[in-house]
C-alpha cells in the first residue's frame, strides 16, 4: 500500500484511530516518561501517540501491532522503535518481567481492553505504571467502589494488583471512523508486591464464581463450600452472609479465596 493510499481502519481489528493531537499529548504526559524509561505501546496504529512519546525521548521504545500493514508503515516512519508484529492477547506478558522495570500505555480496542488489563495487571510484575484509553463503560467499572453498581469481576481483579485512577474522558468526535461511545483514559499504579495476592488463580476462580450470581446473597452462592472455616471469615471481617458481591473490597475478596477450597 503506497503512502498516498488512504488506510481504510478494519472493523474486525476494533480500528478507530485518535486524531486530537491535544489529546494524544496529554496522555503521553500522563505517563511521565524519562530518558531511563522503557516504554511499550499497545496497538499504536497510525501512531498518534507514537510520535509524543519518541518526543520524551525514551531509553528503550517497543510498539506492538496486529496489522501487518500499520506496522510496517510505523517503521518507515519511525525506524527507531522496536516493532513485534502480533496480537496483545496472545503476547507473553512475563517476558517484560526480564526488565528492571517499564511502562505500558495504549488507546486499546474495544472488544479486548478488559482482557488485556486483566492479564497485564496480574503478569507484568516489571511494569511501573500504565496508561490505557478503553470504552468509557469500562474505565467506569475499573475505578469504582464497592457497593456501586458498576463495581464487577473486572474491578475486583485488578485493584488487587494496581490502584486505578480516572483521568479524563474522550469524545467520539475525536476518532475516525467515529465510535459510537465515549472513551476515558485511565492510569494504574503496580501494588507493592507483597500486597499481591498469594494464590491468584483462586481469586479469579472466586471472583467469576461469585460475579457470575451477582444478584445473590454471599451465602447462597457459597453454600456448597460453606465451612467452619468460612462462616468465621464472615465473623472477622464483620461481614454479613446477606450480603453480595459487589460489597466485599478488592482486599476482602482476596482474603475470601485464602479459606476457599477450589
Amino acid at each position: 500500500m503506497s503512502k498516498d493510499t488512504p488506510y481504510r481502519a478494519k472493523k474486525s481489528l476494533g480500528q478507530n484511530f485518535l486524531q486530537d493531537q491535544n489529546i494524544c499529548r496529554r496522555i503521553v504526559q500522563s505517563a511521565e516518561i524519562n530518558e531511563q524509561d522503557v516504554i511499550l505501546e499497545i496497538g499504536p496504529g497510525q501512531g498518534a501517540l507514537t510520535k509524543f512519546i519518541i518526543e520524551e525521548g525514551p531509553e528503550r521504545f517497543m510498539v506492538l501491532e496486529k496489522d501487518d500493514e500499520l506496522a510496517s508503515q510505523l517503521l518507515d516512519q519511525y525506524p527507531s522503535i522496536e516493532m513485534h508484529e502480533g496480537d496483545a492477547l496472545e503476547f507473553d506478558w512475563n517476558s517484560l518481567n526480564t526488565l528492571n522495570q517499564c511502562k505500558i500505555m495504549g488507546n486499546l480496542p474495544y472488544n479486548v481492553g478488559s482482557k488485556l488489563i486483566w492479564d497485564i495487571v496480574s503478569q507484568v510484575k516489571t511494569m511501573e505504571r500504565a496508561i490505557f484509553m478503553v470504552q468509557h463503560e469500562v474505565a467506569m467499572r475499573l475505578t469504582a467502589q464497592p457497593g456501586n453498581k458498576t463495581y464487577g469481576g473486572l474491578t475486583a481483579w485488578v485493584n488487587n494488583f494496581a490502584d486505578t485512577r480516572y483521568l479524563f474522558k474522550v469524545p467520539p468526535t475525536v476518532f475516525r471512523p467515529r465510535p459510537k461511545v465515549d472513551s476515558a483514559v485511565v492510569a494504574f499504579r503496580p501494588l507493592p508486591m507483597a500486597q499481591w495476592p498469594e494464590n491468584p488463580d483462586a481469586l479469579a476462580k472466586l471472583i467469576k464464581m461469585l460475579f457470575q450470581q451477582r444478584r445473590k446473597q454471599l451465602s447462597s452462592i457459597l453454600k456448597k463450600k460453606w465451612t467452619k472455616g468460612v462462616e468465621l471469615w464472615f465473623e472477622n471481617e464483620e461481614v454479613s452472609p446477606k450480603a453480595r458481591p459487589e460489597n466485599l473490597t478488592p482486599d476482602q475478596f482476596k482474603r475470601l479465596s485464602n479459606v476457599l477450597s477450589f
